[in-house]
């Protein structure tokens, strides 16, 4: 039926979404992700293809930015904030005030996502000098090191 959501079982959004059952469980439990939907007791937890998406996301950012569960927490919470607005800007507003507020609100969430990731970007910078410091040296000792040893003939 048009517009009838395919629910679709923890394995099946696990492996759609490369990762595991119990990774899926965790998120659900530490709030990353919302407790599954479409479930009554004793049944199998069942997902909405916009589960899956967010978990794929979760994943990503995790994976990509090497953050915590706690900033990861934070970033999907600020996404989530902006899928509502998202949601609302789509239905129709019209009041022009209300549309100026949501376009603000939607500003404001990314900045907090880019502050983020530009917080992670410098902590990554600052690690490749230092190794790039730390290369110098050692690739100095180890001229220096060669230079002693030289047979002189």
């Amino acid at each position: 039926m048009p517009g009838e959501k395919r629910l679709v079982r923890i394995g099946e959004a696990a492996q759609a979404a490369g990762t595991t059952p119990r990774t899926i469980r965790y998120y659900e439990e530490i709030g990353l992700l919302p407790r599954a939907g479409g479930r009554e007791p004793g049944s199998h937890r069942l997902y909405e293809r916009d589960d899956v998406q967010r978990l794929r996301e979760l994943l990503s950012l995790k994976d990509l930015l090497g953050v915590s569960l706690e900033e990861l927490r934070e970033l999907a919470s600020v996404e989530s904030a902006r899928a509502a607005l998202r949601r609302e800007w789509r239905e129709g507003v019209d009041d022009p005030a209300r549309r100026r507020e949501i376009l603000a609100e939607a500003i404001g969430h990314i900045d907090r996502q880019l502050e983020l990731i530009r917080r992670r970007r410098d902590q990554i910078r600052a690690l490749e000098r230092e190794l790039a410091a730390k290369r110098r040296r050692v690739a100095r000792r180890l001229r220096d090191a060669e230079r002693e040893h030289v047979p002189s003939g």
